[in-house]
């Protein structure tokens, strides 16, 4: 055998090798996700105990003027349906009782919005009270790498519709650490804080991890943020842990591959959590209270579940053993463990003696997701996170506070943006008088004390996909695909029945109204990347078939 001979042989050999390695990592996904493994992944700090600061050991003088102690805890993706007094997940057998109590003690907005139908401009919403377009907070902060890789693991040659990636936007794209909430915004922290609370933060931010746009830097005395989007809940090969990683989901296997694992206090370095996420965030808020009790403190505890990675402690799982599919299982029995932590911050406030002067404030984000897999989570909205569709922008919203507000149920149209007014008028503090406050004022309208709706128009803005709910009509516009819905909420509340073509003249006047909020609206900060394509009536695990509605959502 000649040695070119052999030199042929060895070379048809390790291509075969290789060959054979990329077909069973995956072939260029396989490839892409080592890649996130080895490139992406951050190690962070062993963990540490954080040093919250201590507020004053008794009661001053005042005690009897001070304002009411404010408390807003949002979920992460939390469907509608999730909720056990919205119906509840897996035929009403997953129970959310301490969630369902801040309703029925206090005040069940039975009809609230999200400001946006993604994480982060829905956090912008919630955080200023403006809509996020008004200054460019259109899109969530994303690195191009990223959405190169998330928009490629969503291609398959038997869909009928593919992920979009628009290189052509990447000319002038701004690097990810110069993209988050500008500070010339005004937060609710900084509202608070100059009305003499103390503030504080655990859990998401969401609104940009540079430390110019960190939450210290937005108004919070101290904070104990998650520097990512989304995180693990506990390391997967931790004992206590059950995982339910996807297979369908792009940026769940991104997750999964990256397992970003750690917890930032203000502005130090990275630390890994001692157990699972909720149960951690909730020791961190506990400890938060206790040692506030004596001083008006403002905790925004945003937790990030039930946001994929779908992983659950051991225990929650194993108390659900009648749901018998096993990813619903894990899912279902991350929202016990959100509700049951839930449960110890509203027993934090009853031995603490706070109850009755703590207004508590609870929602979601914005609806739950279709790339999970789950049916029935937005039950009963069609349409998911990523669509303007009802699914996706209604969520649960209840606030209670006993000495301020009655208990009972509010109809009207009320939405994330009203945060901002309502805590501050409940603080006794003014909102920022130089610039559009959108959000309202909600205590008079749920004191009955004003019987008009706080809003007669909301809006909505992502890319070209434009939405406005004018009384009980809804518009919807798009241009992937081109189409327009109308829906009267008031007879057809799921949006079932598409009245565009049959009222020419209420989509004429609705779309100049629309059309005049989006010139009023800012160009976003930076451009979207990426969009993909959401049905409306199916989940990701669903096969695509021609006919099928859809949108296609901008990052």
């Amino acid at each position: 055998m000649t040695k070119t001979t052999k030199w042929f042989l060895a070379a048809g050999v390790m291509m075969a090798v290789v060959a054979g390695t990329f077909v069973a990592i995956g072939g260029r996904t396989g490839l892409t996700l080592l890649w996130i493994q080895y490139a992406v992944r951050e190690e962070s700090a062993p963990y540490r105990e954080v040093e919250w600061q201590r507020g004053p050991s008794s009661a001053s003088a005042l005690a009897a003027v001070r304002p009411p102690n404010i408390v807003l805890i949002v979920a992460d993706d939390l469907g509608y349906n999730d909720v056990s007094l919205n119906g509840g997940l897996v035929g009403g057998r997953l129970k959310t009782p301490n969630i369902d109590r801040i309703a029925n003690e206090g005040v069940n907005l039975a009809t609230a919005y999200s400001g946006s139908p993604t994480c982060a401009p829905s956090r912008a919403a919630i955080m200023t009270g403006r809509y996020p377009t008004r200054y460019g907070y259109e899109f969530t902060p994303t690195a191009k790498n990223f959405m190169k890789v998330v928009t490629q693991l969503r291609q398959s040659e038997s869909q009928l519709h593919h992920s979009i990636y628009f290189p052509e936007r990447e000319q002038g794209q701004p690097p990810l650490e110069s993209l988050g909430l500008p500070t010339n915004e005004i937060t609710l922290a900084r509202v608070l804080r100059s009305a003499g609370y103390h503030t504080a933060h655990v859990g998401k931010w969401h609104l940009g991890d540079a430390p110019q746009f960190r939450p210290t830097a937005h108004g919070f005395n101290e904070s104990l943020s998650l520097p990512y989007g989304a995180a693990m809940f506990l390391p997967e090969d931790d004992p206590n842990v059950v995982n339910a990683a996807s297979k369908i989901d792009p940026l769940d296997r991104f997750i999964w591959a990256a397992h970003p694992w750690g917890v930032r206090f203000n502005d130090g370095e990275l630390f890994k959590p001692n157990k699972y996420l909720t149960d951690y965030f909730t020791d961190q808020a506990l400890t938060i209270i206790d040692r506030n009790r004596h001083r008006p403190f403002f905790l925004y505890l945003a937790y990030n579940a039930p946001h994929t990675p779908l992983q659950a402690t051991r225990e929650d799982y194993e108390a659900l053993a009648d749901i018998e599919d096993h990813s619903v299982r894990v899912y279902a029995a991350m929202i016990r463990s959100l509700d049951r932590n839930i449960g110890r911050v509203l027993e934090a406030l009853d031995q603490a003696g706070l109850t009755n002067d703590t207004l508590v404030i609870f929602t979601s984000d914005n609806g739950g997701t279709h790339t999970i897999g789950i049916k029935g989570i937005n039950a009963p909205f069609r349409g998911w996170k990523a669509t303007h569709f009802e699914g996706g922008i209604r969520v649960p919203m209840y606030m209670r506070w006993p000495k301020g507000l009655p208990t009972g149920r509010f109809d009207a149209p009320a939405s994330h943006l009203d945060i901002f007014s309502t805590a501050a008028a409940a603080a006794d503090t003014a909102v920022p008088s130089d610039r559009i406050i959108d959000g309202v004022n909600l205590l008079p309208y749920l004191r009955g004390e004003i019987a008009d709706r706080p809003h007669q128009s909301l809006y909505w803005r992502t890319d070209r996909y434009l939405v406005m709910r004018d009384g009980d009509w809804k518009l919807q516009i798009t241009d992937r695909p081109n189409k327009v819905w109308l829906n009267n909420l008031a007879t057809d509340p799921t949006e079932q029945i598409n009245l565009a073509a049959e009222e020419p003249t209420k989509v004429a006047a609705m779309r100049t109204a629309l059309d005049a909020f989006d010139r009023s609206q800012v160009p976003p900060m930076w451009r979207s990347l990426g969009a993909g394509y959401i049905p409306i009536d199916k989940t990701l695990a669903d096969p695509q078939e021609p006919g099928d509605e859809y949108v296609y959502f901008s990052n």
